[in-house]
């Protein structure tokens, strides 16, 4: 029987994340290999997708075909449609006619699992076998919702980049799915391809300073004015390690405004900056521009910088962000947890990378608390590591109030542990939450 495999991408570097597992023999031989894209912006009609992007001609070779899911479901949006279960027949039906599928057994190979358009395009596909790959630092952290068992049973294994050197993804772990890593070697031999395409920045002098961007505030995590602020604080930052030559790289979505503070502060202080406007990955400037120097929030284009390109780097802004994100659950808390615990402060001394201690254990509790039921059976590692007694350091990843609430060590006294087991005041919570749902998100 034909094996016909199908690629689900929504970014260049998931993509090229792909292109390398394939260079690398990660995924089996196949009959076909279809690129199928997936443009999540809000105006996707009129924002260029992935196939518009600087550098996808060079991915372009490793697949067959590639196909468009906004074009195949609209006019619905690909981040919140999934086929109603009574209609999953008809689509996979009309989806093997439409692709030339056949009878050919179909393998998925699909991010973000937990939400659309992987886990729409996994029911439409029922008896799929699927694997997932790691589009950044969130595969570290834990599922974010508890998944079909019909789905997360069909996972054989989770692809992902070597970022941070001896810990495991969390991700999918519920379901005993095993890790992979795809060797960087590859990952970096696809990087450089993707330098032949696009313009390369002017005039911008040998070693700058590269300054990341993330559009925070549209994760609604800080406001647009503090995310500048947060944009000015990199160049006063970069600035006091002696840097004058500055590159900021803004979120491709981002607004131009939010450069222009960042701007005006680089020119109070006599250093050049130079704002990258064309939608390049951070890593094709690390190819292009060897910069002195990374500066970013919790990005995971520090990581990429730091452990496979060899570049010093500074983190800034996640002390505030550690208070601010919410609710507990956030999958932005891990990379931001790993960020803050293995990277250098810019403002602060210097940090070697390792510092976070027991980093699995740590990233283990911190898991197990975002998502007690989804981890029950990592509740014991958890209790372990908080009743050994976090650092001062380490004690800012949790909440006490979170802690109250699961019984672990570090919430209420001992005296009063009992509390939280207790059923009168656990139906009296529950009837504060219905009350007043803002209290959720201090949990």
């Amino acid at each position: 029987m034909n094996v016909t495999q199908i690629f689900l991408a929504s970014t260049l570097y998931g993509a090229a994340t792909l292109a390398a597992g394939i260079d690398a023999g990660a995924f089996p031989p196949a009959h076909r290999r279809i690129l199928l894209t997936s443009n999540h912006s809000v105006t996707h009609e009129i924002t260029p997708g992935l196939t518009g992007m600087p550098g996808f001609d060079a991915l372009r070779p490793r697949f067959d075909e590639v196909r468009d899911w906004n074009a195949v479901i609209a006019p619905q949006h690909p981040s919140v449609w999934t086929p109603r279960p009574e209609d999953v027949p008809l689509w996979e039906r009309q989806l093997r006619a439409a692709w030339g599928l056949g009878e050919d057994r179909v393998e998925l190979v699909v991010e973000s699992l937990q939400v659309p358009p992987a886990q729409g395009l996994c029911q439409v596909f029922p008896g799929a076998a699927v694997d997932v790959y790691a589009d950044g630092l969130m595969s570290y952290g834990p599922t974010r919702v508890r998944l079909d068992p019909r789905i997360g049973m069909r996972v054989r294994r989770v692809l992902h980049l070597d970022l941070v050197p001896g810990l495991e993804p969390l991700l999918l772990t519920e379901f005993g799915v095993r890790a992979q890593s795809l060797p960087s070697a590859d990952f970096l031999k696809v990087l450089a391809e993707l330098t032949a395409y696009g313009r390369p920045p002017a005039d911008v002098g040998e070693s700058p300073a590269v300054l990341l961007g993330q559009y925070l505030a549209a994760l609604e995590l800080i406001s647009a004015a503090e995310e500048e602020d947060l944009h000015v604080e990199m160049v006063r930052g970069a600035y006091a390690r002696g840097h004058r030559e500055l590159v900021f790289k803004p979120h491709p979505s981002a607004p131009a405004a939010y450069s222009r503070r960042a701007e005006e502060e680089a020119r109070r202080l006599g250093a050049r900056l130079t704002v990258i406007a064309e939608p390049v990955l951070a890593e094709t400037l690390y190819e292009r521009l060897r910069p002195a120097l990374v500066v970013g929030c919790f990005s995971t284009g520090l990581l990429t910088a730091s452990e496979l390109y060899g570049i010093p780097v500074a983190r800034t802004g996640t002390e505030a962000m550690l208070e601010r994100l919410t609710p507990y659950e956030n999958s932005n808390r891990i990379p931001l947890v790993l960020v803050d615990a293995l990277l250098p402060d810019l403002a602060g001394a210097d940090r070697l990378p390792g510092a976070g201690g027991d980093l699995p254990a740590l990233v283990a509790a911190v898991g197990f608390t975002m998502q007690p039921r989804v981890l029950a059976d990592r509740r014991a590692e958890a209790e372990r590591y908080l009743a050994a007694g976090p650092t001062p350091e380490t004690a800012r990843y949790f909440r006490r109030r979170r802690l109250t609430a699961l019984a672990l060590p570090g919430g209420v006294p001992a005296r009063l542990s009992f509390l939280p087991r207790n059923p009168a005041v656990r139906r009296a919570g529950r009837r504060h939450l219905r009350r007043f749902p803002v209290l959720r998100r201090l949990l």
